[in-house]
């Protein structure tokens, strides 16, 4: 059987997480909105305890934690949810870079649609974006900033400390996508002046179809969102709906093990990578992402003239890889993240991601180098 080494586009179950799951779904199957019965308030207090458990990841608060169906929602929350304030207030500009997500870069193109201006800051070489560069694109009119904490096809984390830094005293939000960040780059997502993060369940080895938006008061202020749909009071009226208790007891305990667990899921993380590094090196690869500043537990990498397709093709009894985001893994246009970094279509073509986690079993990457050696020759 293929070792799974696609856990950036979704990452295994914990066991422990998947008996709270199950509890929930059926012995403590009651509606959080039940105020008449024991059911109810038993689901109210394991949805409470879930607030508080993902907003200490972050150093926040339990009534800034928003539950979403995943970051993708979370990501149309912060960016949709604050236009009409936008054009209350004249402020039309927005501020982005060309290396996002596209669950973020299509929001903020649909409100471009919209007239508002949208400003997309190039990335460097090296699959950084530069903080200098996203705060000289910051204007008088400027609503929001969204720029991802770390990248889902190279692992390149973002420079969001230094750009919050720069951002005290200005009058916009300051958005970022943590899909791949929450509960592995934790310092990072607790500093205060980042007013909204979208997280997902599933990528910190929690249920898929639950996520949330963190939306941290300033002062005493929120941030002025608006709901995408109606139909309920649910989520402090911002997204109605019956709340998935099962999955939020998931997320939640996902989150405190995270939290619990960082070091050494990081240096399992670090372990692995090594020898993957060691064994691909005499192949003479190319790797995407900036040398010491990429996570623990990604490896984009190209081997120079194999086709990804063919290799993945070629190795899919051994492991189970991608090249690029599995949203738009249907696609076989060149990755715009690596298009934005300089790549060539036939060299982004090239390129193959490797991501795994403190689950992943022991791999023979000596063994998979000389298969894609062969492959080479």
């Amino acid at each position: 059987m293929a070792v799974y080494l696609d856990c950036n586009a979704t990452a295994p179950l914990e066991p422990q997480i998947a008996e709270i799951v199950r509890t929930f779904l059926v012995e403590e199957f009651g509606n959080e909105g039940s105020r008449t019965h024991e059911f109810g308030t038993r689901a109210k207090q394991a949805v409470q305890r879930a607030r508080d458990q993902v907003a200490a990841l972050v150093g926040g608060n339990r009534d800034e934690v928003l539950f979403t169906s995943g970051a993708t929602e979370a990501n149309n929350l912060a960016i949709l949810g604050l236009a009409d304030h936008g054009l209350a207030v004249q402020r039309r500009h927005l501020v982005t870079t060309a290396i996002e997500h596209k669950a973020v870069l299509e929001p903020l193109q649909e409100l471009a649609r919209r007239g508002f201006e949208l400003t997309v800051v190039p990335a460097q070489s090296d699959g950084t974006v530069c903080p200098r560069a996203v705060i000289a694109a910051i204007r008088a009119d400027t609503l929001l900033v969204s720029v991802m904490a770390a990248n889902n096809e190279t692992g390149a984390r973002q420079p969001i400390g230094a750009i919050a830094d720069a951002l005290n005293g200005k009058e916009l939000f300051f958005h970022t996508d943590a899909a791949q960040a929450f509960g592995k780059e934790i310092d990072a997502l607790r500093h205060p002046r980042i007013d909204l993060i979208s997280i997902s369940g599933h990528k910190i080895y929690g249920p898929k179809g639950i996520g949330a938006l963190v939306a941290r008061r300033q002062g005493y202020t929120k941030p002025p969102l608006k709901p995408l749909m109606y139909g309920g009071g649910q989520e402090r009226g911002l997204r109605p709906g019956t709340l998935p208790v099962a999955l939020i007891a998931g997320l939640g305990m996902a989150a405190e093990m995270a939290g619990k667990q960082a070091t050494a899921r990081s240096a399992r993380c670090k372990a692995i990578k090594a020898k993957a590094i060691e064994a691909f090196m005499p192949l003479s690869p190319r790797i995407h992402g900036p040398e010491g500043n990429t996570q623990d537990h990604v490896l984009n990498i190209a081997f120079r003239g194999l086709d990804s397709e063919a290799l993945m093709v070629a190795l899919k009894g051994d492991v189970a890889v991608s090249n690029g985001s599995a949203c738009t893994s249907s696609s076989y246009t060149p990755s715009h993240v690596l298009k934005a970094m300089g790549l060539t279509d036939d060299e982004a073509n090239e390129a193959v991601r490797f991501s795994w986690c403190h689950l992943t079993p022991e791999v023979d990457w000596h063994r998979l180098a000389h298969r894609i050696r062969e492959l080479m020759s």
